[in-house]
């Protein structure tokens, strides 16, 4: 059954698992939903899908892709160009989150794969219902990848770069498996902010201050501004992280005399840091990798957390230890010679993929023993 809220959908079923992943759980998309970020407005149009045996598939129909991570823009072009509509699609995704996690929510893995299957059995009519071009899942976790193979979907592969522990004791520890040279630089680019007369503080949720938090606001708007663009998330929403969420989250915040100039959002569960949203109100030499990456390290290595996935794009994590993670998406379109089309050029395009992740792998700034 299609629920147009999360709220509307029936509960989980009693024993259902507590998702860990902060974003798989159904908190983070009713403050999304309930603060505007998610809406026919936004062009994140919910539709949620129930199964009989009680798991829930996010779904949104969407009029543009903004907020994805996986960019087809050329599809839809292309589309365009041939007269034909692109939009409304139908995503399943965790809107405005480029992290790789469960895609099928309220069970566990063993039932969510025959409920994707079932779901898969439908596309055609489901996507017919809704008057859309296709439906695209955007980075699931392996387990629920398995379940997709070409040449019935598109298979697209992507990089994101993400830092791992290997038992690091201390931020020091981290250095020592780097070059001489790479260490020196780290080091080098920390004390410059110490030197400018920054304090940085780690708060959690639940100790973040109403005036801090819209300060926060006003950086994190600040950084789209600086690219023509608007920020997808409202105010009230950032409210609701530190309220309903407040167990999750934590914030990287840099003060100077007491004044927060700068600061990064960061989400947590029992084994990842996931690094979200980042801004300032003034341009400090090494702020930004302070604030976003090495604190985030300190604070993984602190807590025991084993990966910290810091978002999308940058090639400059990887002098600073963040390797190279494929991750992927899995795509079926409605048209079938566009289809195909698309499924060609992606797998030509996955050739660039492995080529851009091989050269990252050798530019990590690793002892070649530890490399």
């Amino acid at each position: 059954m299609t629920w147009t809220l999360i709220d509307q959908c029936p509960p989980p079923k009693p024993g259902a698992p507590a998702p860990d992943n902060p974003f798989a759980q159904r908190r983070f998309l009713h403050a999304l939903e309930q603060t505007g970020c998610c809406n026919t407005q936004s062009g994140w149009e919910p539709a949620h899908q129930r199964h009989d045996q009680g798991a829930l598939l996010p779904l949104y129909r969407k009029y543009h892709s903004y907020g994805e991570y996986v960019f087809d823009w050329a599809w839809a072009d292309a589309y365009a160009r041939a007269g034909l509509n692109y939009f409304p699609k139908l995503v399943t995704a965790i809107p405005f989150t480029p992290s790789m996690g469960p895609r099928v929510l309220d069970v566990d893995t063993a039932a969510a794969l025959p409920a994707m299957d079932e779901w898969i059995d439908t596309l055609p009519h489901t996507c017919a219902e809704h008057d859309a071009s296709g439906w695209h899942l955007l980075f699931p976790d392996t387990a629920l990848l398995s379940r997709f193979a070409e040449p019935e979907f598109i298979l697209r592969k992507g990089c994101q770069f993400h830092w791992h522990n290997r038992s690091y004791r201390t931020f020091d520890d981290f250095l020592q498996r780097m070059t001489a040279r790479r260490r020196k630089t780290i080091r080098k680019e920390r004390r410059r902010v110490t030197e400018a007369g920054i304090e940085i503080r780690m708060v959690e949720g639940s100790e973040m201050r109403a005036d801090w938090l819209q300060r926060f606001y006003a950086f994190y708007h600040s950084t789209y501004l600086k690219r023509g663009m608007h920020g997808y998330l409202t105010q009230t929403f950032f409210r609701a992280l530190v309220t309903d969420l407040a167990d999750s989250v934590c914030f990287a915040l840099a003060f100077r005399n007491d004044e927060l100039i700068a600061g990064a959002l960061f989400f947590h569960d029992q084994q990842t840091l996931y690094g979200r949203y980042w801004g300032c109100i003034e341009e400090i030499d090494c702020l930004h990798f302070e604030v976003c990456y090495y604190q985030g390290i300190e604070y993984a290595i602190t807590k025991g957390l084993q990966r910290f996935d810091p978002g999308t794009q940058g090639e400059h994590k990887v002098p600073r230890g963040f390797e190279p993670v494929a991750t992927w998406s899995a795509h079926w379109l409605a048209h079938r010679e566009f289809h195909e089309l698309v499924r060609r050029h992606v797998r030509q395009e996955r050739a660039h993929i492995d080529a851009y992740m091989a050269e990252a792998e050798t530019l990590l700034p690793f002892k070649a023993q530890d490399s």
